[in-house]
């Protein structure tokens, strides 16, 4: 995928209210270009990086509670429509394989591969051959990305640290190496300072003013993180005064 475009309005369409209201979607308006390896999506919560992700997700024809392309379920439709006036531009190379990876409905999404009919094979092969629910939440995460993703894919992760340890934040950050390797691309909305630490890659934050392109030095979590650390007692102690 090359960028993201958003549509011109149809005659009679009006764009008002959630998601429209979000600066990070009024600037797709000029494009949004994508690292041929990876781009990040950072912001607040609220900001939009999940419902923009979500949207690509969606325009790729991926499930947007999660899952590939082939994915089929629903548990509730939370979603907004705002996929329907996305444009991805791609490039001459099309991925062989693709899966929306998202933390909070990874549950919904392994019961759906349970529910699958056996039929000429196991569904859950393709997955390290152990039901993701006799598993922890970071391990069936990891099992997903160890198994499931693999050469020449396009992968959509959204806040994967919310299923992982530092550790394997670390094992998350190697996989993705290993698969870019491999020719996959990422988009990955994060608000880890170790997920976020790609080489070389895109990084966009979610701002009132719309969508910034910045270092990885610039980047909130990192900034924070830092500062946290470098003095934790002096935060502490203005954080918990009155």
């Amino acid at each position: 995928m090359r960028s993201v475009e958003l549509l011109p309005t149809k005659d009679g369409e009006q764009r008002v209210g959630h998601p429209w209201d979000l600066p990070a979607i009024d600037a797709l308006a000029d494009g949004l270009a994508l690292h041929p390896n990876v781009t990040y999506l950072i912001g607040e919560n609220g900001s939009g990086k999940s419902t923009l992700l979500e949207a690509i997700a969606g325009a790729a024809g991926m499930n947007a509670e999660g899952g590939s392309s082939n994915f089929a379920f629903s548990t509730r439709d939370s979603h907004s429509e705002l996929w329907r006036s996305l444009r991805l531009v791609r490039g001459a190379r099309r991925p062989r394989t693709d899966f929306f990876l998202r933390a909070e409905s990874l549950f919904t999404a392994a019961t759906y591969l349970e529910r699958l009919p056996r039929g000429a094979g196991d569904p859950l092969a393709s997955y390290g051959g152990t039901s993701l629910h006799e598993q922890s939440h970071g391990e069936s995460f990891l099992a997903v990305m160890l198994n499931r993703f693999g050469p020449d894919g396009f992968y959509l992760l959204d806040e994967p640290e919310a299923a992982l340890s530092t550790q394997n934040c670390l094992s998350c950050l190697r996989r993705i190496h290993e698969l870019v390797l491999a020719g996959s691309q990422f988009i990955i909305a994060t608000h880890s300072p170790i997920v976020l630490a790609y080489p070389q890659a895109t990084v966009y934050s979610c701002e009132d003013e719309g969508l910034e392109q910045i270092d990885y030095e610039d980047a909130q979590p990192v900034r924070l993180t830092q500062s946290f650390l470098a003095n934790r007692e002096r935060f502490l102690a203005r954080l918990f005064s009155d």
